[in-house]
């Protein structure tokens, strides 16, 4: 299919029959202004019924959004890092309730040695602040200093006894999980176990002969008008976020000492940081959560048991590090919530939102898998994406029709 919108952008690609309003609301983001350039997938049963793109990777080139746009994801980065213990877990190498320390035997330092990977994937370790040693690019680059910030790390609160973002200590940890037991980073083990086998373009740590298709990152236009007082209130959230003695504060920006934002993408994700800079095309992130959920192409990377795991609740109420309610699965968020709200996913799916506009969701119950990956331009601060939201509300409208 083909539509024009507004004779300026021309959305491209295909769209099964009963998800027509899917590309009606992809296709609004255009026209409404706020979406420079992103492609949407959609998995039904195993199969891709849509997969949607348009506008501009880098506008100013004019180069333009093509099926296989690659984006940075930030956070549902973490989503993909999940995976490689999903699949480890699944073939025994791994044990849910086994103390990290057992694999990682450093990690038991400063009270850590009761903290398990249920924990880790709840969100629950306390393991959150990197501040006292922030992440610097030369850090990602090596590896080694991060890891050891980590061991070293003591936790913010009693392990097991509340719930907040790991922002950026959570795919470092998973990473060094995955290597201590399997010999590779989560970078490599995604790419030869996952993403071989399934045919993804998704990956943390990008290839050098990838980055010619990765999209230019964009602020937000929506944003801009925030900081001109067009949208007013000031939460509590960026209250935190502008105090450097918070938890907040110093679980994202004092844990890092460049600028997520604005940095240097096609510099910094061509590193392992598996935390915020996995890059994917929006067919490859659907793809993967397609096949956590079920059989894709002869590939399934969690049984039912496990992704019943996933799906339950295991953290719920107030977050200790973005100061708003939020509900965890296993590595996954879960509706309702302010970042997550049950128009975007009914009870029972699981997926995550991101800093850049990304979201990422599965609904098991209908084998339904569902990306949108756009160049960029969120302004995610204390809620989903409206982009993503409307593009989402249109998707399991239009599953549950089917």
């Amino acid at each position: 299919m083909t539509t024009e919108v507004e004779e300026t952008v021309t959305v491209r690609g295909e769209c099964a029959p009963g998800f027509e309003e899917v590309a009606r609301a992809f296709a609004g983001n255009f026209r409404d202004g706020t979406q420079t350039g992103a492609g949407v997938s959609v998995y039904l049963r195993g199969r891709e019924v849509v997969n949607l793109w348009g506008g501009f990777a880098d506008e100013a080139a004019g180069r333009p959004w093509e099926r296989d746009t690659l984006a940075v994801l930030a956070s549902p980065t973490k989503s993909v890092a999940a995976g490689a213990l999903f699949v480890l877990i699944e073939r025994g190498v791994l044990e849910l309730d086994a103390p990290i320390a057992r694999y990682w035997p450093e990690f038991a330092a400063a009270g850590k040695e009761s903290v398990t990977l249920r924990m880790l994937l709840a969100q629950r370790t306390g393991v959150v602040a990197l501040d006292s040693d922030p992440i610097t690019y030369e850090k990602l680059r090596t590896g080694r200093p991060v890891v050891e910030a980590l061991a070293a790390a003591r936790p913010e609160w009693a392990p097991g006894t509340a719930h907040g973002y790991h922002a950026m200590t959570f795919g470092h940890m998973v990473s060094e999980v995955v290597r201590r037991v399997t010999g590779s980073t989560v970078g490599r083990f995604f790419a030869e176990e996952i993403a071989g086998p399934l045919g993804l373009e998704c990956f943390i740590g990008l290839p050098e002969d990838r980055l010619p298709r990765l999209a230019t990152m964009v602020p937000s236009k929506a944003e801009v008008l925030m900081d001109g007082g067009a949208a007013g209130q000031v939460t509590e959230l960026l209250a935190a976020l502008g105090d450097p003695s918070s938890l907040t504060f110093r679980a994202t920006i004092g844990s890092m000492s460049f600028d997520a934002d604005t940095g240097d993408d096609a510099k910094r994700v061509r590193l392992e940081n598996a935390s915020y800079d996995g890059v994917a095309d929006a067919g490859s992130l659907a793809r993967y959560f397609a096949a956590l959920i079920g059989e894709v192409d002869g590939v399934r990377l969690a049984g039912p048991a496990l992704v019943d795991e996933i799906r339950r609740e295991h953290s719920s109420g107030r977050c200790r590090t973005m100061l708003m309610d939020t509900n965890w699965g296993l590595g996954m968020m879960l509706p309702d919530g302010p970042l997550y709200p049950a128009s975007a996913g009914p009870l029972g799916s699981f997926g995550l939102a991101g800093a850049k506009g990304s979201f990422a969701c599965a609904v098991p119950g209908r084998q339904l898998a569902f990306a949108y990956v756009p160049g960029g331009g969120s302004h995610v601060v204390d809620r989903l994406d409206p982009r993503a939201r409307r593009v989402a509300e249109a998707v399991h409208r239009s599953a549950a029709a089917c």
